[in-house]
């Protein structure tokens, strides 16, 4: 216990005096303590040089009397200056030839600065010999230091005894040394005087090797000016503080100098030359850049302020001298407030400043940091305050009549506000400055030349408006401010900071009270502009923050309570309804109940909603209401995104007023309300779902009792929502324009809320609220697409949703959700004109929204598990995403037509009808809108050609008895409608050319249902022919060269990879509608367009690999009777390769039916034309003769019996020309 006491009681100075005292410095010829700014600031990260006066621990010896130079001068001699003295007598012996010397070398230092500043060629030879001078001079001054301190004895009680005559100078010595130390300071003048080129030597960078001797001979002074306030304390200490008189010095108002007088006259001196400097260096200064712009040209300078500092006050304590604030003080004051007398107490000249007040602001705001450092040079926690000065500075820069400008006052407050943080609580500047910013509420406080930069305080919201207040409650970059604030949030950061310490224990709230209250009244409020209102909130807000909220908050309302209606405009109404939501923020935050708060903006919301809905046709007065009305949803956004658990009675912001506005609301307006109810969807669902999993919102404490508060405010909520907003949207699905985006967000938002909180859901929707909303707006098919899609894309992924429906036992969830898709991409061109004009921008941006809507809905809808099962059942790849929406969609119709033919058994199959049929629900209605428009063309072509693929590979789905009612509906609606049916009409150019590209898909489809169709097979060979009959006129050229006609769509399907019984089944039901309708003689006349029709058929021939026997019977006959009874060349070229064709194609068949039924064609054509035609028809026959022998030779019998016929017909005898003719063919068939 007693050495615990005895270690408690040992004074901080000795333990100190220890730790020096055990300090190792074995350096033999260690360097003097100096000023030095040469140095590596990364050298263990110091901020002064080891060798100065701080780090090096000379000021700490110093102070604490111990040897300043313990491990120099242990010799018996000491050199100084070149000579050769005795240690412990030189200074008593030779005091004022030592000065002299010393005085000498100052003057070569000066002499060498002369020299270098002609002659850079020498630099390291300057450098050496300017750094060996300031070595001597400094050797000599820590020398005097030390045999003042070793050597010199405090005076002695008088005797009547003879003293030594060493005695007798060493009993001189300190009035010598006091007479020499003046004489030193006049020899050296003042730093501020120096030449300019010795000063500029301040601006060398510290990384500098070798230095002008300029440099040292700076460095010297300030030494030198260091080491006499040095000397002279110790000297003080030595001799027990007695006063030591010069003896030969009086001065002209006769009185003697001391060394006391000496140390104060020095110290005001220095400090008058260190105001001078930082004043030289402050006319470069702007005042956005006071705080970041250091007094000191460099380190030293600064470590001499440090110095003086630790001296002064360690002097004061003793009540040696006055401390350091009020030398600094009585300086500037002497600077800048000129002395009546003539003499000059500074002894020099008053150095000019433009801006004496903002210098002394600025000089106080850098000296103030530097009480953090303590006497070896390291951060302390020392403050040391100049209050007393500061007011008065803050007297002068809020004076009327001085009329200090907001630039200059910003500066000055940044320094203020710098101070606070340094110094401790002081109400007086608070007292003063809100003097005069009560009387200047008024005023925008704006700096012109900052331009735009100077409005960063307006605030649009009621959360910036915080924001910005929140900012002066907080830690902030001072420097920055000046640009960022203006002086009354300065001000407000001021006070802020003040507000936030306690003073013996009080709040300093309950002191400055009064003070604020009483500078508003009724007059005072009303004379308030916007700009006044505005500060007046600022004020109040930082208030409510940092101190007593509620009772601020209802002051606050009183006050307002002063301003008359009539002087209210509407935007100073705006500013008071965000102001007050900034209130209700700071409230949130601080977890208070709104309610009572919410009630009175909510009331007043309603009011004005009401006068919006009435005045749709007064523009001024919408814009006007439409202000507070969107300040009034940005708050109440706001409350809801800072709210943690929205259990403080947000609900209250949520009333019927919204009922009124929606209906009012006009694009922007309603894209603004949407989009702030998806805000508050998402926000109430969000923390419902946390609070319900017990887990913590945002950084707030749990609570226990929390969550069942938290959810009846969360019911409230839901209720609210569904009661003021749902009913609107409901009303809008079915809009005449497609509806904004914002609708199908908010209606998934809505869904979602059911999910969440289905029992507040309108009751229309119970019981099951979900089901109830998908059937609303994502499985009508009277909704827009657009408004689908969007609506479906939130909601197709969502789990918890599709675990709702499984839980009802609803299994058709997905495949309505797939017929949306298909009706969404069918009816993607359903907003476009029908017309040929060319798209605006807009609308060519509406649709590459919409197609990006649908590939999202696409990549989505392929994502459900059964289509994709249907996917890997028909082995199709992930490419398939990555598509465009329409070619997805065919390859979803394959997919579908592919896995169908893969099923074995009959319940399978049934149930894939079942299941397709429910994808495509009433394809028809969703493509009737093109129909009945005959447009766009867009719609056109992509309606034949998703509807034509799905006849074409769903065809075994739709050859089915459940689905052949929809074929025949696809056939009457899209091939076979009325206009079509009217030969004579032409129709549409888009819809003939939809028809013509997608045709081929309809043709094969079909073809395979007739093959495969066993009820309905007659009714459908004659759906496919009449078809047929329709289109192939329509589609035919009127000569086979026509340019740009195009391949015919009956040739395209006709041409296809499909199976060898459809391709039969079409080929033959075309060549019979070709032979029975187009190749039909009216008598010798030939049909219109012959050559186009034989051109077709010769393309069907060449295309087919074989002739089949409806080739025969079907074309033949006609082609034959072309070659006989047309003479236009074109056509019989063509009619010749036919028949060429077919004669081939009969000797390339495998069986003997093909040649028989060619012999009976060609007998039937002998037997009818010979005895009119003979010549022509023996003429067709010797081409054939060369083609097929054989075919010729058999039909002999038959040529001669109808030669014969018509020799007996004609009863002329013999013919000689027919047998003329007869013979060549004879004489062909047998060569």
């Amino acid at each position: 216990m007693e050495t615990d006491f005895g270690a408690f009681s040992t004074p901080p100075f000795l333990t100190e005096s220890l730790e020096l005292a055990m300090e190792v410095e074995e350096m033999e010829n260690s360097r003097p303590s100096c000023f030095s700014c040469a140095f590596d600031n990364q050298n263990g990260g110091r901020r002064f040089s080891a060798e100065s006066y701080l780090a090096s621990g000379s000021l700490k010896r110093v102070l604490l009397r111990l040897d300043p130079s313990p491990n120099d001068y242990e010799e018996n001699t000491v050199e100084l200056f070149g000579f050769q003295w005795v240690t412990e007598m030189a200074l008593a012996e030779s005091c004022e030839f030592l000065f002299g010397l010393l005085r000498q070398q100052i003057h070569r230092l000066e002499n060498l600065v002369q020299m270098s500043s002609s002659d850079f060629g020498h630099a390291a030879r300057f450098h050496s010999e300017a750094e060996s001078i300031r070595h001597q001079c400094l050797k000599f001054l820590h020398y005097v230091k030390v045999f003042i301190f070793r050597y010199l004895e405090p005076p002695k009680m008088e005797n009547d005894g003879m003293l030594h005559p060493y005695e007798e100078l060493e009993a001189q010595l300190p009035s010598v040394l006091v007479e020499e130390l003046h004489a030193l300071t006049v020899h050296i003048g003042h730093i501020c005087e120096l030449p300019s080129n010795v000063l500029a030597a301040f601006t060398i960078q510290n990384q500098a090797k070798v230095f002008p001797p300029s440099w040292h001979l700076l460095h010297l002074h300030l030494d030198i000016n260091w080491l006499i306030l040095e000397v002279l304390h110790v000297l003080g200490e030595k001799l027990m503080r007695q006063v030591v008189y010069a003896n030969h010095f009086i001065n002209l108002t006769g009185e003697n100098l001391t060394n006391i007088s000496l140390f104060e006259k020095h110290c005001e001196n220095l400090i008058s030359d260190l105001i001078s400097l930082a004043i030289n260096r402050y006319t470069k200064v702007r005042p956005s850049e006071a705080l970041t712009s250091s007094h000191c040209p460099c380190t030293c300078i600064k470590e001499m302020w440090v110095l003086l500092i630790q001296l002064l006050d360690h002097r004061n304590k003793g009540s040696e001298t006055e401390c350091f604030w009020n030398l600094v003080n009585k300086a500037l004051k002497n600077f800048f407030e000129q002395p009546s007398t003539s003499e000059n107490v500074s002894g020099f000249e008053t150095v000019q400043c433009k801006d004496p007040l903002s210098f002394s602001w600025w000089i106080m705001s850098h000296l103030a940091p530097l009480y953090l450092f303590d006497r070896n040079g390291n951060i302390d926690e020392k403050k040391e305050s100049n209050w007393k000065f500061v007011e008065e500075l803050l007297k002068k820069s809020t004076d009327a009549q001085a009329g200090v400008l907001e630039e200059h006052l910003r500066m000055h407050l940044q320094c203020c506000l710098a101070l606070c943080s340094f110094w401790n609580l002081n109400l007086s500047i608070v007292t003063i400055l809100w003097d005069y910013y009560s009387k200047n509420l008024n005023s925008c406080f704006t700096v012109p030349w900052l331009g735009l930069k100077d409005l960063a305080n307006v605030s649009k919201t009621s959360l910036s408006m915080l924001g910005l207040v929140k900012r002066c409650c907080c830690e902030q970059q001072i420097p920055s401010l000046y640009k960022s604030s203006n002086s009354y949030f300065i001000f407000l950061s001021i006070l802020a900071q003040i507000m936030k310490e306690e003073n013996n224990g009080v709040h300093p709230w309950k002191q400055i009270k009064g003070r604020i209250y009483s500078k508003f009244h009724r007059k005072r409020m009303q004379e308030l502009t916007e700009v006044g209102l505005h500060n007046f909130f600022n004020l109040f807000l930082m208030l409510a923050i940092v101190a007593e909220t509620e009772d601020i908050v209802s002051r606050v309302f009183d006050l307002l309570d002063f301003l008359t209606p009539s002087s209210i405009t509407m935007s100073r109404r705006a500013l008071i309804w965000r102001g007050h939501f900034a209130f209700l923020l700071i409230y949130v935050e601080k977890n208070m109940d709104i309610s009572v708060l919410a009630e009175k903006i909510s009331n007043a919301f309603c009011e004005k909603a009401k006068k919006f809905l009435v005045s749709k046709n007064d523009y001024t007065q919408r814009q006007n209401l439409w202000t507070l009305l969107s300040t009034y949803i940005d708050g109440v956004q706001e409350v809801f995104e800072t709210s943690c658990y929205l259990s403080l009675s947000e609900e209250k912001l949520l009333n019927d007023g919204f009922t009124m506005l929606l209906p009012a609301c006009r694009g922007a307006e309603l894209s603004m309300v949407l989009n702030f109810l998806q805000v508050v969807l998402a926000r109430l669902r969000s923390v419902h779902e946390r609070v319900s999993q017990g887990l913590p919102v945002g950084n707030t404490a749990p609570d226990i009792q929390l969550p069942l508060v938290a959810k009846e405010h969360h019911l409230a909520v839901a209720s609210a929502l569904w009661r003021n907003f749902f009913p609107y949207l409901k009303s809008q699905r079915m809009s005449q324009t497609p509806p904004s985006p914002q609708l199908a967000d908010t209606a998934a938002g809505f869904t979602l809320l059911a999910l969440d909180i289905p029992s507040k859901a309108l009751s229309d929707l119970q019981p099951q609220p979900v089901l109830s909303m998908m059937r609303l707006f994502g499985w009508d098919d009277m909704v827009w697409p657009q408004l689908v899609s969007r609506y479906l894309s939130h909601l197709i992924q969502n789990s918890s949703l599709c675990e709702a429906f499984s839980s009802m036992g609803y299994t058709s969830y997905e495949a309505l959700t797939v017929r949306s898709w298909f009706r969404c991409v069918l009816q993607m061109f359903l907003d476009q004109p029908s017309g040929a004009l060319a798209k605006t921008d807009a609308e060519r941006t509406v649709g590459k929204s919409y197609m990006e809507q649908l590939t999202e809905m696409t990549r989505l809808i392929f994502k459900l598990s059964e289509v994709e099962n249907i996917l890997l059942k028909a082995d199709v790849g992930e490419s398939v995403f990555k598509q465009d929406p329409k070619n997805a969609l065919v390859q979803f119709i394959k997919a579908v037509g592919k896995t169908y033919s893969g099923l074995q058994t009959l319940p399978e199959k049934s149930a894939m009808v079942a299941k397709t049929l429910e994808y495509l629900g009433d394809v028809l209605k969703y493509v009737k809108p093109y129909l009945k428009a005959k447009g766009p063309p867009e719609g056109l072509q992509l309606t034949y050609w998703i509807i034509g693929c799905l006849v074409k590979f769903c065809a075994p789905i739709l050859a089915t008895s459940k689905a052949q009612q929809l074929l025949f509906r696809i056939v009457d609606c899209l091939l076979l409608p009325h206009s079509v049916l009217q030969q004579d009409k032409e129709l549409p150019v888009a819809l003939l050319s939809a028809i013509q590209e997608s045709l081929p898909f309809y043709l094969q489809g079909l073809s395979f249902i007739c093959c495969q169709s066993q009820t309905q097979g007659a009714y459908l060979n004659q759906l496919l022919g009449s078809i047929i009959r329709h289109y192939f006129g329509r589609f035919l050229p009127s000569s086979p060269t026509v340019p740009g006609a195009g391949q015919h769509p009956l040739l395209t399907a006709l041409g296809s990879s499909i199976s060898a019984p459809q391709l039969l089944r079409l080929r033959k039901t075309t060549l019979h509608v070709i032979s029975e309708n187009y190749l039909q003689f009216k008598g010798n006349a030939p049909p219109p367009r012959l050559a186009s029709i034989l051109a077709f058929i010769l393309e069907v021939l060449q295309r087919s690999q074989s002739i089949e026997l409806c080739d025969i019977d079907l074309v033949l006959p006609a082609v034959l009777k072309c070659l006989l009874l047309v003479n236009e060349l074109q056509v019989k070229k063509i009619s010749t390769d036919i028949v060429q064709y077919m004669v081939e194609g009969c000797q390339a068949g495998s069986g003997g039916e093909h040649a028989t039924q060619l012999t009976s064609v060609f007998r039937q054509f002998i037997q009818d034309y010979t005895a009119v035609y003979d010549h022509r028809v023996f003429s067709i026959l010797q081409t054939v003769a060369v083609l097929d022998q054989t075919l010729v030779t058999s039909l002999i019998p038959t040529i001669t019996q109808s030669l014969m016929d018509s020799e007996h017909k004609q009863g002329l005898g013999r013919n000689v020309a027919q047998r003329l003719d007869f013979y060549f063919i004879l004489f062909f068939d047998n060569e």
